[in-house]
């Protein structure tokens, strides 16, 4: 598996991908070089992206692997590469989440993550299950 940047050319897949993906925060993933795709064989087969909170906490918005390609270790490589370039970029921890019905908060202990803390959006515009944050010292 090669994580790269998102490109230009990653378009078609990542928006085919991701239905809040507009035009706009696509070009943005671009400029801030927050986008990367998941690579095996020639072909995508998933991507993630992040943001930097207080200007110094990457914070993973997305990981998402293609159905087919699932449980054969490209979410784990994956997470190690995008860490270790978050750490090649000058980053000392990172951050992600996710919500409290959903199977991913155990592969993210698995990978070394440690609960942080989670919110609550019950009864708000916002509502779903309570988001569980979790914290990896780079």
């Amino acid at each position: 598996m090669e994580l790269r940047e998102m490109t230009q050319q990653d378009k078609a897949f990542v928006m085919g991908i991701d239905s809040h993906m507009d035009e706009a925060a696509f070009q943005n993933r671009l400029l801030t070089k927050s986008g990367f795709v998941l690579w095996e064989a020639g072909q995508p087969v998933g991507w993630m992206h992040h943001c930097v909170l207080w200007d110094n906490l990457p914070f993973l918005n997305l990981l998402y692997v293609l159905e087919d390609w699932r449980g054969k270790g490209f979410g784990r490589q994956a997470m190690a590469a995008w860490e270790e370039e978050m750490k090649n970029r000058g980053y000392k921890m990172v951050l992600i989440s996710t919500q409290s019905d959903e199977s991913a908060q155990h592969f993210y202990r698995k990978q070394g993550y440690v609960d942080c803390g989670c919110l609550v959006f019950q009864n708000t515009p916002f509502d779903q299950p309570t988001e569980l944050f979790f914290r990896k010292v780079l």
